[in-house]
């Protein structure tokens, strides 16, 4: 585990402050939690497997740890959580990413000790329930919501799912589309390795929906949509209006009593009716749509609601400016990215705290790196490392 910036001095004016502990570092929606607790007076303090990261060169973050890859054995790295927290005497512990999924085991575990810190997620089995693209359906249903039929590869039920339409395939555990096939009626399904589900295939608009929540309480939530994607990933992005994704929202979040970050993708189909497809329970963009002093609040409880900002159109410049020269030959899609890049405002920028875009390439080159030596695409390797797997393929 190492030390590797202090940006910021750990007591202001002569009183010891709160501090938070974020597991992440990397994405722009730690930066804008991370700009919320230091506005709220707290200390912030970054475990992150880079040695360098976007948060990192924040001014509102006071410290930053490497600490060992998830991926790498999760044991190691809540065993490195725990130091974190005990060294830096951690009072809420606040997960951002994929790596929610491990940090819900050791909330289970934090949650039996005296004196341990808060931890901004839900219970490690329901955490891991809502990330299997085959429970949460489960759980979706059973909360009288609107899902498409799934079932997991290999059962009787996924056999006929495709004989009678159009599905999509994919791995019950992955992150930004990885994986993903779709299979025409009648066809075979893939062989594979590790557990995939089989979904019926829903034609409509693909939204996404956010919502920030406390014991099945949502605080605040929002829906937007992709207006630019570089691969499955959106880049540029837009609120709008869509009280039927919120009421699904809100249902769901009572039925499960959930607490935490939680996002989902949606198919509106041809009836105006969202059907979820997944559940992220994460932050993910729609965190940028809140406005970024409540962000704290909400999550400590010192305000039991959140608004939301007023831009409802938004970016990651550096990403959507890399998107368009690579449209340069699609007249459609540069005219689009184009237009995004003058009308919506950047994710991360702030006059009084400029580093975090000016220094975008440099925070994020251990991701662009690797995306290069791999040949894959930004996304498709920016949570490698802190993925979760079941050790042990889910039953049918």
């Amino acid at each position: 585990m190492h030390v590797f910036l202090r940006a910021r001095l750990g007591i202001l004016g002569g009183m010891s402050q709160n501090t938070v502990l974020l597991t992440l570092g990397r994405l722009p929606p730690a930066v804008d939690i991370a700009r919320s607790f230091a506005a709220a007076g707290w200390r912030v303090v970054v475990a992150e497997p880079f040695k360098r990261h976007m948060a990192g060169t924040s001014r509102a973050v006071d410290l930053s740890i490497q600490v060992p890859a998830p991926a790498a054995g999760a044991a190691a790295y809540l065993e490195a959580l725990r130091r974190v927290i005990a060294d830096e005497d951690i009072d809420l512990v606040v997960p951002v990413s994929e790596e929610t999924m491990h940090v819900a085991q050791l909330r289970d575990a934090l949650a039996s000790e005296d004196g341990a810190p808060d931890v901004y997620c839900a219970p490690g089995a329901d955490t891991l329930a809502l990330h299997s693209k085959h429970d949460f359906i489960a759980l979706a249903h059973d909360a009288g919501l609107a899902v498409p039929d799934t079932a997991r590869v290999g059962t009787p039920e996924a056999a006929a799912l495709v004989e009678a339409q159009d599905v999509i395939v994919k791995p019950e555990f992955s992150c930004s589309g990885r994986g993903l096939q779709r299979v025409t009626r009648g066809s075979a399904l893939p062989a594979t390795d590790t557990a995939h589900i089989v979904q019926s295939e829903i034609v409509g608009d693909e939204v996404s929906g956010f919502a920030m929540a406390r014991a099945g309480r949502v605080l605040v939530s929002c829906a937007y949509r992709a207006t630019v994607r570089h691969g499955s990933v959106a880049v540029a992005f837009e609120r709008f209006s869509a009280p039927a994704v919120e009421a699904w929202i809100e249902q769901f979040v009572a039925a499960t009593a959930h607490t935490g970050f939680i996002a989902f993708d949606f198919i509106i189909d041809a009836n105006g009716v969202p059907r979820a497809i997944e559940c992220n329970p994460r932050a993910t963009s729609g965190l940028h749509f809140v406005a970024q002093d409540d962000i704290a609040a909400v999550i400590t409880g010192a305000k039991q609601s959140a608004d939301l900002r007023d831009e409802t159109l938004l970016q990651e410049f550096w990403s959507n400016w890399t998107h368009w020269f690579a449209s340069l030959r699609d007249g459609d899609e540069r005219r689009l990215t184009g237009w995004s890049l003058r009308r919506a405002r950047d994710v991360t920028w702030q006059a009084r705290d400029p580093g975090v875009f000016l220094l975008a390439t440099w925070s994020t080159w251990p991701i662009i790196g690797q995306a290069l030596k791999r040949g894959e695409t930004f996304a498709e390797v920016l949570a490698l490392d802190i993925e979760y797997q079941p050790e042990e393929p889910a039953e049918a």
